[in-house]
């Protein structure tokens, strides 16, 4: 137990290295990469602590370059699924008791790791694994997680200094205790500092996890599990296992000591295992805690006082950062008619100057999508606008997979509010611009707000206060993190805790207490120093006469 009461260091967010031309950090990790492009690696799953192998080796190449092999991973089955079940539970008790200033020792060390020794290795794991550039996978990887781990540490103190009021007499405490069972992380291809930090955040609380990534983000996964490891985590804490999404949720999903779900990936995905959950309520030993980030329609809205290069700017980069590829990235945008011919000058002389290629080529903004259904979903897409009458390609469109798989960023102009792509999510480098007439500007914020299922992020640009105001309230549900005079992505740990909405998710806000929260099970005690010596309260007393 604690002999005293700690202060944990004072937590900031990591500062981002530029990776400017001759800056040694530039050097290092241009040296990683080739190290980790020339090396073949065989990926096992880690259960119990334990490296395991299997017979079926699955290859693993970049998007951007899809003949070139970095290694295999092995795949599971259902037996390694209830493998990592057992081992979790195996290791609850300890894990569970263990003070809570080794727990958070462990996340601060790894926090160190990542920052330190491991950045460059786990920046170059995600820019060949996800075709991610220099500068995001740095703002990602690295710095994302440390911060995750870091202000992880300090939501859980914050969440154990939440104690009642004591009367006298009496004392009143909280006890924040571990769920009762395993938490299921089911995570993303599109941050490694998402992966990172859904198995990390319910075993920072206590809990023990069964952690499976996305096939398309293993590489990155191996080396997030590497750091777990050598920062001290105890065996079977968080067990990685790599085996298809239904085969696992088969498993998780029945499992009587199934105690909550740390998800982000598609709506679908999400809703569907929801659904399983409730089919299989009547199974568990507690009501599961679900927690999932799921899709986005995102929207940059504009008014006619917006400054039109920073809208051009923040349609860019909101845009075609990472491919699209983000929860967050912007989508749809609506302008008014008066500045359009403007911002769509600016826009596409920015757009004019963006390269795209390889991550290994530090100067390229623009790589590869993730994987050939992505590709061929995206292509189809920008097909049919081609061809369609309601809508125009105006930037972009090419598409080209013989080497990787290569989608020019591209904007589409729709005709019409509800056209396809001005509705549905696409996760790729494709926008969709629809023009409205500047004085039915209320009636488009009533259109954006109805269009889409989600409320994940959204922003407006404007220079009038009143329109600000007016535009932010009136938009108060369409967005989980609305942004004002900037691109609708980026959102830091500690600063913009986020999460969505209606279709886009639960709302929990990951990396913030909000989210913590959500891990544990309170206990509340209360102790009387002296007890009472008799059962009569005084109104049971007779009149005097």
């Amino acid at each position: 137990m604690p002999k005293g009461i700690f202060n944990v260091p004072v937590v900031k967010n990591e500062p981002i290295l530029s990776f400017a031309p001759k800056s040694s950090e530039r050097t290092e990790l241009k040296a990683m990469l080739n190290e980790l492009r020339s090396t073949e690696v065989e990926l096992p799953m880690v259960i119990d602590g334990k490296e395991v192998f299997t017979d079926r080796k699955i290859r693993m190449s970049p998007p951007h370059e899809i003949n070139h092999t970095l290694g295999y991973y092995n795949q599971g089955d259902s037996s390694h699924v209830e493998m990592a079940i057992d081992a979790a539970l195996k290791a609850r008790e300890k894990w569970a008791n263990i003070s809570w200033q080794h727990r958070a020792s462990i996340f601060l060390k790894a926090a160190d790791l990542l920052a330190g020794p491991y950045r460059a290795k786990i920046n170059a794991a995600t820019m060949l694994g996800q075709s991610k550039n220099a500068f995001q996978a740095e703002i990602d990887a690295a710095c994302e997680l440390a911060d995750f781990f870091r202000f992880g540490v300090k939501a859980m103190t914050d969440i154990y200094k939440m104690q009642p009021e004591s009367a006298s007499g009496i004392w009143n405490y909280n006890e924040f205790r571990p769920l009762e069972g395993f938490v299921f992380a089911l995570t993303p291809f599109n941050f490694t500092s998402i992966a990172g930090n859904l198995p990390a955040a319910p075993a920072l609380m206590g809990n023990v996890v069964v952690w499976k990534p996305s096939k398309t983000a293993v590489y990155s996964a191996g080396v997030i599990m590497e750091i777990f490891r050598e920062a001290g985590l105890p065996d079977g804490v968080i067990n990685l296992v790599f085996a298809s999404g239904p085969v696992v949720a088969d498993v998780v999903l029945t499992h009587t000591d199934f105690a909550g779900i740390h998800f982000t990936g598609s709506t679908e995905v999400f809703q569907s295992i929801w659904k399983t959950i409730g089919t299989n309520i009547y199974k568990y030993k507690t009501y599961p805690r679900i927690v999932g980030e799921t899709g986005g329609k995102d929207f940059i809205f504009a008014d006619n006082t917006a400054d039109t290069q920073g809208l051009a700017i923040g349609m860019l980069r909101g845009a075609f950062e990472y491919q699209g590829q983000k929860c967050s990235a912007a989508s749809r945008v609506y302008i008014p008619k008066s500045i359009w011919p403007d911002v769509k000058k600016r826009f596409g002389n920015e757009l004019a100057t963006v390269k795209m290629g390889p991550p290994e080529d530090f100067t390229n903004f623009v790589n590869a999508v993730i994987d050939e259904p992505s590709f061929d979903k995206l292509k189809g897409y920008i097909d049919r606008a081609s061809e369609d009458n309601d809508a125009e390609v105006i930037f972009g469109g090419k598409c080209d997979k013989s080497v990787g798989y290569y989608i020019e960023p591209t904007v589409i102009q729709a005709k019409k509010p509800d056209y396809i792509t001005m509705e549905e999510e696409l996760f790729g480098p494709v926008l969709t611009v629809y023009v409205y007439e500047d004085e039915k500007l209320d009636e488009t914020l009533e259109i954006l707000d109805n269009t889409s299922m989600y409320a994940l992020t959204g922003a407006v640009f404007s220079q009038s206060r009143y329109n600000i105001e007016k535009i932010t309230k009136r938009l108060e549900n369409a967005a989980g993190n609305f942004y004002i005079n900037d691109k609708p992505t980026g959102a830091v740990v500690g600063q913009q805790p986020f999460g969505g909405a209606r279709g886009s998710g639960t709302n929990d806000k990951a990396g913030s207490i909000f989210n913590f929260l959500r891990w544990t099970s309170i206990r509340t005690i209360k102790e009387t120093f002296v007890t009472p010596k008799n059962y009569s309260y005084p109104n049971f007393n007779p009149d005097e006469d």
